[in-house]
């Protein structure tokens, strides 16, 4: 397998948090602004940090607000779930000896409370927070960090996102890119190398290219 470590996105990838995210950020800005925005409105806000998008909101006082938001956010997280065959993918990613990490931009806690209940956390070598890079997506300053952290060259590595921004982040650090196109709700701009329409096309990647060295290495 050319890849030594293939990392994902979190939010739109490898869980869906859409309609969680936006209600109670909806809800937020009722009771704090006093302003009815439609979830079209508010869907820029998928994909990137909370803080980000409350300062594209122009929000005064955004520490108050972005708590006022976490915690709405947690009344809905019952909505939160795995996208189908992800869980399977995880396993099969592993059992090919192959290295997992996520780069998100939620906070440390955030991934923490947001991912880590689906018990999946053993199957994440590397995980890559906000709060690790500081400088969000679609800047590559997360992506070398993590390359750093993992030892691995850029070409080691294949990233798995749903935004354009994740896409951005990748190709500026010289990695190889995978649309999520499960979770994708613009396509505009996105030149990725794979475009997945489910988990299981990530297995399927794998495994035909784990076979066609495993034919070479035969041959040689």
């Amino acid at each position: 397998m050319k890849y030594k470590h293939i990392i994902f996105d979190l939010d739109g990838t490898l869980i869906d948090t859409e309609a969680t995210v936006l209600n109670s950020l909806k809800e937020t800005l009722k009771e704090t602004q006093n302003i009815d925005y439609t979830l079209e409105d508010l869907n820029f806000a998928l994909g990137i940090p909370g803080a980000t998008a409350l300062q594209q909101l122009k929000i005064d006082n955004i520490e108050k607000v972005l708590s006022v938001w976490q915690q709405k956010f947690k009344i809905h997280f019952s909505k939160v779930q795995l996208f189908p065959g992800i869980k399977e993918l995880l396993f099969a990613i592993k059992e090919k000896n192959i290295k997992t990490g996520v780069l998100t931009s939620k906070t440390r806690l955030e991934y923490i409370e947001d991912f880590i209940p689906f018990g999946l956390g053993d199957k994440i070598d590397i995980s890559l927070s906000i709060d690790d890079y500081k400088v969000p997506k679609p800047s590559s300053t997360g992506m070398d960090l993590y390359l750093k952290q993992a030892g691995i060259k850029a070409s080691e590595a294949l990233y798995i996102g749903d935004t354009l921004y994740d896409y951005q982040c990748a190709r500026d650090a010289g990695v190889d890119f995978g649309l999520a196109v499960w979770g994708c709700k613009k396509l505009e701009g996105i030149n990725a190398k794979y475009f997945f329409l489910s988990p299981e096309d990530i297995d399927q990647l794998i495994k035909s290219k784990s076979e066609l060295e495993e034919g070479l290495a035969n041959n040689g």
